[in-house]
């Protein structure tokens, strides 16, 4: 597996972490790049712009994503064109995988 991180690209956003995503070796593509990093962070394909590898260079073929190594930073940026797209990227505790439980602290 390759381990990519992964962002979504908004300044406006106080808190912008990444998250870790694996990519089958084997399948190295644009598009499984795509379909999985927008699974992971709730995002509709159809509203990434681009994929952006840190600091300055944009992603356009199975190529580029073949050349990707470990821990490599993307962001996906976003069409601006829906305003009401970010306030419907699931909070942390509705995406799959949360444990609510394994989240709360008891002293």
């Amino acid at each position: 597996e390759l381990v990519l991180k992964v962002r979504i690209q908004n300044p406006n956003l106080r808190e912008n972490d990444f998250i870790e995503i694996e990519l089958d070796r084997q399948e190295l593509t644009y598009k499984e790049l795509l379909r999985v990093s927008c699974r992971e962070l709730g995002v509709n394909p159809e509203h990434v712009q681009k994929i952006r590898k840190l600091p300055n260079t944009m992603l356009r073929k199975d190529k580029d994503v073949a050349r990707l190594q470990d821990f490599q930073e993307l962001e996906l940026v976003l069409t601006v064109s829906d305003k009401n797209l970010l306030f419907s990227i699931p909070t942390l505790s509705e995406r799959s995988g949360y444990n609510k439980k394994a989240s709360e602290l008891t002293y």
